[in-house]
């Protein structure tokens, strides 16, 4: 098949789904950008994703299994719930989307034995969504009569790849926010602690962005080379391109910060302005990720446009779920994480109030003491020559009644 035909082809199934040919080349613009390539990528990353569909066409899709841990889905309906019709739709012809208890038409007995038959097959990638939970020796999430843990190792051991999408899967995320009651924990750290040695890829955010797992897919799927993907990642298995710089290195409020002109209170003029919201608990200056560059609702906005502090939701150690975002960032609208001292938490401005009002208590004890001892009368006896002055009279810097130095 030539190239003509070959676009010739795939354009035909654009329009069949009432796709333009402009609305493709958007979202390989958004792919590219997605991966850290310049928007000037679209074409190459559209060529893959032609030849890739079209091959598809005889039978050739890329199986993928999406679990659903401890979460409440939002990843899934992030990903889901694009623009229809919508050229992110073309692209989900290049899986086979096998299992997802979400998304799946089938349920029961028929859904498990699709699973077991991709699982069976290899060569497939896996999807999970939402924290491990170990409580109850992993009784704490119950899926068709095994513990949840169960299947995690099952559907891992013989994929090609496994993708953490949304904090809760990089580590817990809000399921491992004190006190942590179902000791949940992130599919890396669970699937090293028992032994099953498999690529990770952690995609953090609450909920992640459907555009960067259509870049990681992009990679393992249309550009049939996973090392292109393995080599994005750093030392967290995050893709550095998406995870490497700050939100606010790429936020668009970045020049009121350095004007120095910020919002202290919601309602104001400054507000209103779109002055910084630094004072109003930002973590934009700590939490790696480029939402501010891919943005999300099809590239319409982000969190700081629509005029909320970043919350920090990328923020996840895939190796401790104690650093989970929620945890390091609450109380959200606060410049200063608590404090944890066992159960007990506090503000670090609370302690610092807290010592200034112990010093003024102080202050005010002292002085009722001089009062009492008659020091601010004049009646107590002080020093009338220093007793440096009286060992060192040639020395002498003191000058008394005498108007001489002190002898």
């Amino acid at each position: 098949m030539g190239t003509e035909a070959t676009v010739s082809e795939f354009q035909g199934m654009l329009s069949a789904r009432g796709v333009s040919r402009r609305d493709f080349m958007k979202l390989c613009g958004a792919i590219a950008a997605a991966a850290g390539l310049s928007e000037l990528a679209a074409p190459r990353v559209a060529q893959a994703i032609e030849a890739s569909v079209i091959g598809a066409t005889s039978g050739n899709l890329y199986p993928v299994i999406w679990i659903e841990g401890a979460s409440c889905t939002g990843c899934t309906e992030a990903f889901a719930q694009m623009e229809t019709p919508d050229a992110g739709t073309v692209v989900l012809d290049m899986i086979s989307l096998n299992y997802s208890e979400t998304l799946s038409a089938a349920a029961g007995y028929s859904m498990e034995e699709a699973k077991e038959q991709t699982i069976a097959a290899g060569n497939y990638i896996l999807v999970y969504e939402g924290a491990v939970l170990l409580g109850w020796n992993g009784e704490a999430l119950r899926v068709a009569d095994k513990p949840g843990t169960d299947h995690l190792v099952e559907a891992a051991e013989n994929a090609t790849a496994v993708v953490a999408l949304g904090s809760c899967a990089v580590n817990g995320g809000w399921c491992a926010a004190h006190p942590n009651a179902a000791n949940a924990m992130g599919v890396q750290q669970y699937l090293k602690d028992n032994g099953v040695d498999v690529p990770v890829v952690n995609i953090p955010g609450c909920p992640a962005n459907p555009e960067w797992l259509m870049s990681v897919l992009v990679d393992v799927v249309l550009m049939k080379d996973p090392t292109l993907l393995l080599a994005r990642l750093n030392g967290m298995n995050m893709p550095e391109d998406i995870f490497g710089q700050t939100i606010h290195d790429n936020c668009e409020r970045r020049g009121h910060f350095e004007n120095g002109e910020f919002v202290y209170q919601f309602g104001t003029e400054e507000e209103a302005k779109g002055y910084c919201l630094y004072p109003m608990g930002c973590r934009g200056p700590q939490t790696k990720a480029n939402c501010g560059i891919t943005m999300y609702n099809d590239r319409r906005s982000w969190c700081v446009q629509a005029g909320s502090p970043c919350l920090g939701c990328c923020e996840a150690n895939p190796m401790n779920p104690g650093q989970n975002w929620v945890e390091v960032n609450t109380p959200f609208y606060k410049r200063h994480r608590d404090l944890r001292i066992g159960d007990w938490m506090i503000q670090p401005g609370t302690i610092a109030l807290g010592i200034t009002g112990l010093l003024a208590a102080a202050l005010v004890v002292h002085g009722f003491g001089m009062k009492a001892s008659g020091r601010m009368d004049g009646g107590a006896d002080f020093e009338k020559v220093r007793a440096w002055d009286k060992k060192h009279p040639d020395k002498s810097i003191g000058q008394y009644d005498n108007g001489k130095s002190g002898k």
